[in-house]
């Protein structure tokens, strides 16, 4: 997922950032036979945020997953997954999310709303966001933040509608996908400070 997201640092002028994708995971999780959860994860993502220093509510992020990427730990899942009942991602490669407005919902605490494409459709979608953290130097001087988004869809509104039967009246698959964005973010072009 291509991201973008903008928080506030120590300076007064916004700061863009990229997503570092080597510590950085798209997770969800939905109901299986209406019994248990089924985890799993988009491991390929990238984006771009800009934080406001001054305010916050100001910021915007711009995500892409590589639909691709999904993983839950069972091939044969995964390819079923990957097909056209359900990412169809031979023509939809990339899930996408671009934020449209920043609200304060208490300290270090954010809604994020803005449009989701999946296969091709996209809905407004908004995302409780933790973050952003302080900034941290890394060993090699680049200047690194985090932030944890959760959201709540319904499948269905995505064209992901593939279900089947089961004895007792139940479903496969549930409706409801929860979803966790886990994001270190990298500064791009630092500006030196004495902190």
């Amino acid at each position: 997922m291509n991201a973008a997201v903008t928080a506030t640092t120590q300076g007064t002028k916004p700061t863009e950032w990229q997503i570092d994708p080597a510590h950085s995971a798209a997770h969800f999780s939905v109901r299986h036979l209406m019994i248990s959860n089924v985890r799993g994860e988009f491991s390929k993502l990238s984006g771009n945020v800009v934080l406001d220093a001054a305010d916050l509510t100001r910021s915007s992020v711009d995500v892409t997953l590589d639909a691709s990427s999904i993983n839950t730990r069972e091939p044969q899942r995964d390819e079923h997954l990957r097909s056209a009942d359900f990412l169809d991602v031979a023509n939809y490669p990339a899930i996408s999310f671009r934020s449209k407005r920043v609200v304060a919902a208490g300290p270090e605490h954010f809604k994020l709303s803005g449009d989701l494409t999946i296969r091709g459709v996209s809905k407004e979608v908004t995302f409780d966001v933790e973050g952003p953290t302080p900034s941290v130097k890394d060993p090699w001087g680049n200047v690194r933040s985090g932030v944890t988004a959760t959201a709540k869809i319904n499948r269905k509104d995505f064209g992901l509608v593939w279900n089947a039967l089961v004895e007792g009246g139940g479903v496969m698959v549930g409706d409801e996908v929860s979803i966790t964005i886990e994001a270190e973010l990298i500064q791009k072009n630092p500006t030196p400070s004495g902190d």
